[in-house]
């Protein structure tokens, strides 16, 4: 029986830690300000229906909405510089030198976009 309750009281103890590090993580969320202004996360959470009141919450989405632009943005570099790296047989021009500048067109972004779900390519034909 003591090891049952030697086991209960090891997963209270990493329960209690993991709650003190989330009541750390979620105090930094509302004292720090996101890349993603509150007015524009509060627009969209507003237009897909989700009401909150706690500023952490909110800021935890705008968290995670700049991770995953961040994530998009240099997928889209990695194809860019794949582009670039092509060569004169490849799609993409040669670099040239070390210190040609790397541009990202809508090609790499919407591959990008594609590893993630997102279909952003443009219809072949507009009529």
């Amino acid at each position: 029986m003591s090891s049952s309750n030697n086991l209960e009281n090891k997963k209270t103890e990493a329960q209690t830690a993991h709650d003190k590090k989330m009541t750390e993580f979620m105090n930094l969320l509302g004292a720090n300000e996101p890349l993603i202004p509150d007015q524009v996360v509060d627009h969209y959470l507003n237009k897909a229906g989700f009401e909150c009141n706690d500023e952490r919450l909110k800021r935890l989405f705008s968290l995670a909405s700049q991770k995953f632009i961040s994530d998009i943005s240099n997928d889209a570099y990695q194809y860019a510089r794949i582009r670039t790296s092509a060569g004169p047989g490849g799609r993409g021009r040669p670099t040239g030198t070390s210190k040609s500048k790397t541009v990202l067109t809508a090609d790499d972004l919407t591959a990008a976009l594609s590893d993630y779900g997102i279909n952003a390519r443009k219809p072949d034909y507009y009529i």
